[in-house]
């Protein structure tokens, strides 16, 4: 799907106020997060590519955190979203 914002998915299926907006840069893919609900993370927080994704998620593992920050971002999804709008521009 595509808004102004640029490309997205919705990272869960409960809601649909929030949004992961990708982008390929340098051939790799980034990911930005907007919530209808805290529009400031979307303002604060900058595209993050996902080799920097991975990072944090191995540091979360390594503290013992119970949290999944991968559980947002799908590589899968955001390949496909970049794959299919190439084709269609």
């Amino acid at each position: 799907m595509q808004d102004e914002r640029g490309l997205y998915y919705y990272p869960s299926l409960q809601t649909r106020d929030t949004k992961m907006y990708v982008r390929e840069n340098n051939g790799g893919i980034e990911f930005r997060l907007w919530s209808n609900e805290n529009p400031v993370i979307w303002e604060k927080h900058e595209w993050l590519p996902y080799d920097v994704i991975l990072e944090a998620a191995e540091e979360y593992k390594e503290r013992g955190s119970d949290r999944n920050p991968l559980a947002l971002y799908d590589l899968n999804v955001a390949k496909q979203l970049v794959k299919e709008n190439k084709l269609i521009h």
